[in-house]
């Protein structure tokens, strides 16, 4: 695990509060989307689908960051669309950071480099670049030739000016476990990005593409013959051993979809950002008024196949949390592989 160490302290001081409060429901990180306009057409993604008007709004600086502080939530992964589109992003990243939020700017990078001046290197702020494969093979994910390219020279140029980079990569039922060694060896060998997460695709009811998600099991056997021969602790993968072990099939956990919640334009949405049974104004009524028992594998049909970071990460980090063994463990792999 390849969270610098003072993320990890913040977090594990974070999860301590809220189990001296005896909170059952609390968010480890927000998914904060402040536009659904997008510069690609991801065939995997189908936030684009909304109408025009909606494509057109922004959403206000103070609307984001009081969002975020009224979850209380240490970390924030801004998406969308593509948040560099919007006009006040680096604004929206300023005052997040401010007030010591770690925040990840999820980006395609077809704007990193002509934005790039807008932003501060800061421990507290990363960019998160999606690479779902080499040249080829992400280039077709997006619909797009010259992507990847431009995405490897704006990583490039973002490490040389001191930014923390990160990476986001989505595997498919046409992956391999080669071209996902092949991409992670990539990112982690060649590019030497600073954390690299990895998601097996959710058949998201928007997207253009509804034939190439991955299955339980096809997902399992991906990843134990991708992490095979020393792969996964020699990655610097931006996940808990426990989620590493879940992609694997050696333990598996229920859905906790209400650490990762997700703020749009449209509000917070029930009950993550791949599912919408609607939209409510605070995020208290989030928490409070869903019900919660009623999604995961083997509740709601549509979970059937998801084994996604956004409610099964969270399980992982408090089942370590909970077990000094695995606390152990995941303090080593951090220290081990910690770049502050």
């Amino acid at each position: 695990m390849a969270m610098p160490l003072r993320q990890s302290i913040k977090v594990a001081t974070y999860l301590a509060e809220q189990k001296l409060r005896r909170r059952d429901k609390f968010p480890l990180i927000v998914e904060l989307e402040p536009l659904f306009a997008c510069n690609l057409k991801c065939e995997g993604c189908g936030k684009i689908q909304h109408p025009a008007g909606v494509l057109k709004q922004r959403m206000p600086v103070a609307q984001a960051v009081g969002a975020v502080l009224e979850s209380g939530a240490p970390m924030v992964s801004i998406a969308g669309g593509e948040p560099l589109m919007h006009p006040q992003i680096d604004e929206i990243v300023r005052q997040l950071v401010a007030r010591r939020k770690y925040v990840f700017l999820c980006t395609n990078a077809m704007l990193l480099r002509k934005k790039m001046d807008k932003f501060a290197p800061s421990p507290y702020f990363a960019f998160a670049v999606h690479i779902d494969g080499l040249r080829e093979r992400h280039d077709e994910s997006v619909a797009k030739e010259g992507v990847f390219d431009e995405a490897v020279a704006a990583i490039k140029e973002a490490k040389r000016r001191g930014f923390r980079v990160t990476t986001n990569s989505t595997f498919f039922n046409t992956d391999t476990p080669q071209t996902v060694v092949e991409v992670l060896n990539y990112l982690n060998d060649d590019l030497e990005v600073d954390e690299m997460m990895i998601s097996p695709a959710y058949a998201y009811e928007k997207a253009p593409d509804q034939e190439h998600f991955l299955g339980v099991e096809q997902t399992r056997e991906l990843f134990r013959k991708a992490f095979a021969g020393g792969n996964r602790s020699r990655w610097r993968l931006n996940h808990s051993p426990l989620f590493l072990d879940f992609l694997e099939g050696k333990v598996d956990f229920p859905c906790t979809a209400w650490a990762i919640p997700n703020y749009s334009l449209f509000g917070w949405q029930r009950p993550c950002y791949l599912m919408s049974d609607g939209y409510v104004p605070t995020y208290r009524e989030l928490i409070e008024e869903t019900d919660w028992d009623q999604y995961g594998r083997g509740k709601d049909p549509r979970c059937a196949n998801c084994m996604a970071h956004c409610g099964y990460e969270p399980t992982a980090v408090l089942a370590t949390m909970g077990s000094l063994k695995e606390s152990l463990r995941a303090l080593r792999e951090t220290v081990s592989g910690n770049r502050e």
